[in-house]
């Protein structure tokens, strides 16, 4: 048999334990493995033309398929463009793989200009890491990163690749290794969650994770029937399915006075793969832990464990009825006219919202009308900024388009955001991806105009207030997308929008559409 080198024993091994897509910007280090994606069969490989839009898609990718996707990324650098995406997927708990290229093993020690502390670079985002130090071993270390990072509930691993073991002679592929299952709850856990809602006591249930899709919510809402408990979600989520035939479930507000007052009456909170409320930020006078004094807090499942089946062990305790409450009935608002700001533009997108759409929302401040006409649309899963760092949306939605491409994708970005990551469109456009892209362009960070008022920043002057201006000179979003290969069109009134919406929700392939608050 012709001898294979590390790279292509590398990709071989990825594609045999499941990974068989592969967001790539590669460079000189990475040469070799590029060459041997197109020798491998079973690994689609798709350009992004920034290492952000690369672990944005692999964040989207992984939350929607619940398996991971491969990174390739150039040293360190390159690693070092896509950290705030993988800080982003590392809170959503998202599983992938990272394979990062450096220097030949024996080129590090002359400090050549793109020496860098690859490791350095990884650990912060990493749940796994590690340098593969010959092509022998490089099949054997892919298998582990797989492993690693399908660790319940997801996990980011990375395998920093040396060039000279993906050239050397390798040791043919290696076989997949066993992935354990999240870990089972206590029965204890589970008797003293029943017993808390057995003793009248006001109680919320605060959930987090695969709890979130539907099944798992049709047991929330069994629970909350049974014993009247609150059922929650933290304020941004991975992914949470939502819409018409799914028990709702209500969402923690984002400002630290209101979940303050939000959970004033709480006496009990149980914990299903979450954990306690806290502000977002630290702000002067106002609470960083938002539950109130002498609250009990109980985890019947953490993150690592099986929170499906610890809610179907807690409704079998509580003797729940089979059918539950809340379950939402369909409402489509009506289709509003004049003027575009939050809530009209949330008004058209629940309207002609199609069933089973996934939405990913970096709206930011304008997010709260489409929370608000969307939870009563057609069913959908709504995935979220779940690290706080800008530039998640327009890369993450493509990512789910390629996870689910029967599926069709709306992603609603803040302007400001999507100049981060604004490349995404590109790949859109290459690979044909379902992806209809709202801008709510309001001209501005208005999320950081609140902030600097909710911190107390007294006085700012024109020079402080210009640094959050979108002005001068104003995004043209319409030549923006189009120069990037998407559809791109303007609305300036509800009318206008509506009628683009409708459009790209019957059709296919990516559309941008700039909605002018």
């Amino acid at each position: 048999m012709k001898p294979i080198n590390g790279a292509e024993s590398l990709i071989s091994t990825l594609v045999a334990s499941g990974v068989d897509v592969a967001f790539t910007n590669p460079g000189t280090s990475e040469m070799h493995f590029v060459a041997a994606l197109g020798r491998v069969e079973g690994m689609r490989a798709i350009l992004c033309l920034f290492e952000g839009v690369v672990t944005g898609m692999a964040d989207g990718y992984g939350r929607m398929k619940r398996a991971p996707a491969a990174t390739l990324l150039h040293l360190g650098p390159g690693l070092a463009y896509g950290l705030a995406n993988l800080h982003n997927a590392r809170r959503a708990a998202t599983p992938i793989v990272n394979i990062v290229g450096d220097h030949a093993t024996y080129h590090a020690q002359y400090d050549a200009p793109l020496t860098s502390d690859v490791i350095g670079f990884a650990r912060p985002v990493s749940s796994w890491v590690h340098m593969s130090m010959s092509a022998k071993t490089v099949a054997a270390d892919g298998a582990r990163a797989v492993q690693a990072a399908r660790v319940a509930p997801g996990q980011i691993a990375t395998l920093i690749l040396p060039a000279d073991t993906a050239w050397d002679e390798g040791s043919g592929a290696a076989s997949a290794l066993p992935v354990a299952a999240a870990a089972t709850v206590s029965p204890r856990a589970v008797d003293e969650a029943a017993q808390l809602l057995r003793n009248g006591k006001r109680t919320a249930i605060l959930l987090r994770g695969s709890v979130l899709e539907e099944a798992s919510l049709e047991t929330a809402g069994r629970i909350k029937a049974q014993s009247g408990a609150r059922i929650m979600c933290d304020t941004i989520v991975p992914r949470l399915t939502r819409g018409a035939g799914v028990v709702e479930v209500e969402r923690v507000p984002y400002f630290a006075e209101q979940i303050v007052d939000y959970f004033k009456d709480i006496e009990q909170l149980i914990l299903v793969g979450a954990k306690p409320p806290v502000s977002f930020f630290a702000y002067p006078g106002k609470a960083s832990w938002c539950l109130p004094e002498g609250c009990k807090v109980h985890y019947l499942a953490h993150v690592h464990e099986d929170g499906p089946g610890a809610l179907d062990a807690l409704a079998d305790a509580l003797r729940a009825p089979s059918e539950p409450v809340g379950r939402v009935d369909l409402r489509r608002p009506e289709l509003p006219q004049g003027p575009l700001n939050a809530y009209t533009i949330g008004q058209v997108i629940g309207h002609f919202l199609p069933d089973n759409a996934i939405v990913v929302d970096e709206a930011a401040t304008s997010a709260r009308g489409t929370l608000k006409f969307t939870a009563a649309a057609s069913r959908h899963d709504h995935m979220g900024l779940t690290g706080g760092s800008l530039g998640m949306g327009i890369p993450v939605a493509s990512g789910a388009a390629v996870a689910c491409p029967d599926r069709k994708v709306v992603c609603l970005q803040g302007d400001g955001g999507a100049m981060y990551t604004v490349q995404a469109l590109w790949t859109q456009a290459r690979e044909n991806l379902d992806v209809t892209t709202v801008i709510f362009n309001n001209r501005a960070y208005g999320i950081l105009r609140v902030e600097l008022e909710r911190v107390g920043a007294e006085n700012p002057g024109p020079k402080s207030l210009s640094l959050l201006d979108l002005t001068n000179p104003e995004l043209d979003w319409v030549s923006l997308g189009r120069g990037l290969g998407v559809e791109s069109s303007r609305a300036t009134t509800a009318e206008e929008l509506a009628d683009q919406f409708q459009s790209a929700m019957k059709g296919r392939g990516p559309r941008l559409i700039e909605a002018v608050m």
